[in-house]
């Protein structure tokens, strides 16, 4: 799964830490799934959609491989 989390995180001009506290995981989690490393759940995935204000596959979207 590929995802643009680094990028939203840019527009927001935010940082990993402040994005986990206000998801509520840690800046861990945040680096692993950024390097696509870890997929989140879908639960967890709705709450960088609201945050961000934007939908789910503007951040996640599947490679060929998924």
């Amino acid at each position: 799964m590929k995802n643009k989390l680094k990028i939203q995180r840019a527009i927001k001009d935010i940082t990993q830490a402040q994005l986990a506290e206000a998801i509520g995981v840690s800046r861990q989690s945040i680096n692993t799934i950024e390097k696509g490393k870890f997929v989140p759940s879908t639960v967890l995935a709705l709450k960088f959609a609201r945050y961000f204000e934007v939908s789910v596959e503007e951040i996640f979207s599947l490679e060929d491989d998924d």
